[in-house]
């Protein structure tokens, strides 16, 4: 599978109902769209769904500050769709990615559901922009780790005992994480290897945009849900009184960590329908 493949959903389910909504949807960082096999695989029975494989590994469209190429590599996604407007989901990253892209272009898309992608602004965002500027933002949070993250094993089966004993991926369903090891390694001369490059993946958390408070202005033109896991550390980091004036009634909380697409891919996909039905709802309105 090609990192430019953006209709593999679509293709791998075999359907072509142009009577379903047509969904973009846009992965965390470092987790190819495969990964969350199990989640999708919940939805496409009520949508069309079209996906990028990894964002930020085309050489078209480079990982900069504040992510404006990554933006451009979304619409063009997003563009080869046929018909439109879409709607948009996204975790983390692709949440962000999908806000941004719905105020640049809201003529492409029909609404926008971030799923734990908490918006940074006010004072955090300067501290942010801050951080960056003097390079501390190398040293603290995921980029320090991701860094220095392991990237290569002998084969599929001890990758997957390396990833199945750590805390994070320990909870999740154990096809979720077969699918991470299919989708989110490849061959290498010594075994397997990361398929997300590992240097794009500390550069996209350091390049994280400290300006976004521009994508969010009142009004927005389409509807923004968002649902936030109860345990998230990120959104208890960044914050979510921002997220919260964005998206006023569309929040909604659902059990689990900034991983719960790939913790309790069932759980998310029915809360995940149900909230973009109410936005679609809210977009026929309007």
């Amino acid at each position: 599978m090609q990192a430019s493949d953006h209709a593999f959903w679509l293709q791998k389910s075999g359907r072509t109902d142009a009577d379903l909504p047509a969904l973009h949807f846009a992965h965390g960082n470092s987790f190819p769209t495969g990964t969350y096999s199990v989640f999708l695989n919940q939805l496409k029975s009520s949508y069309q769904i079209h996906a990028p494989d990894m964002l930020g590994h085309n050489p078209a469209f480079p990982v900069t500050d504040s992510w404006p190429q990554l933006c451009r590599e979304m619409i063009a996604s997003i563009e080869s769709i046929p018909g439109g407007p879409v709607i948009l989901l996204g975790h983390s990253l692709g949440g962000m990615l999908s806000l941004m892209v719905a105020r640049m272009r809201p003529d492409l898309v029909d609404c926008v559901l971030m799923l734990d992608s908490p918006v940074v602004s006010g004072w955090r965002a300067r501290v942010l922009q801050a951080g960056k500027l003097v390079g501390l933002d190398r040293f603290v949070g995921p980029a320090k780790s991701s860094k220095k993250r392991r990237k290569s094993w002998p084969d599929s089966d001890a990758a997957y005992r390396h990833f199945a004993v750590k805390e994070q991926f320990a909870i999740w369903p154990e096809q979720v994480l077969r699918d991470y090891i299919q989708f989110g390694t490849r061959p290498y001369p010594k075994g397997v290897t990361l398929q997300f490059n590992r240097e794009i993946e500390t550069k996209i958390y350091r390049t994280l945009p400290h300006g976004i408070s521009k994508f969010t202005r009142q009004p927005f033109p389409v509807p923004v849900g968002f649902l936030c896991g109860t345990t998230s550390v990120e959104c208890a980091q960044a914050g979510i009184f921002h997220t919260r004036q964005l998206v006023g009634d569309n929040f909604e909380w659902i059990e689990g960590g900034h991983l719960y697409p790939l913790e309790s891919p069932e759980l998310a996909a029915h809360k995940t329908h149900v909230m973009l039905q109410k936005l679609l709802g809210q977009k026929s309105r309007n």
